[in-house]
């Protein structure tokens, strides 16, 4: 079912949304103030192009000091803008019955775009 799942989200946007966070962070990578957040804009790419059958873990030392200031500073700068695109998606997706599950997998990726510094889907 998560195979059936992913390729439907691929085909209806999944595809062209992992691609957007994907490009946008090698354009972040290209800095060095910008690299941490690249990487994590990456993660969260990967992440939105296949979403079905993953969960959001908590890795080792998540929340360190380093770790939670970039955390606060992607939160202050974009996070809070992505988790608002999940959530409305979600609430889009939910009106149908046949996009439940869909909107499932926006309310899952919304921990990973608020705070993404020692979260993974895995």
């Amino acid at each position: 079912m998560s195979l059936l799942g992913n390729i439907i989200w691929l085909v209806f946007g999944g595809l062209l949304s992992g691609l957007a966070y994907i490009v946008a962070g090698v354009l972040l990578c290209l800095t060095v103030v910008g690299a941490p957040f690249g990487v994590q804009a990456i993660k969260i790419g990967a992440a939105t192009l296949a979403p079905f059958g993953k969960e959001v873990v908590e890795l080792p030392r998540a929340n360190s000091p380093l770790r939670i200031v970039f955390n606060v500073l992607w939160l202050a700068l974009a996070g809070w803008e992505i988790a608002l695109a999940h959530l409305v998606w979600a609430g889009v997706l939910a009106l149908t019955v046949v996009g439940i599950p869909f909107a499932l997998q926006h309310l899952k990726l919304i921990p990973l775009a608020l705070v993404p510094f020692g979260r993974d889907l895995r």
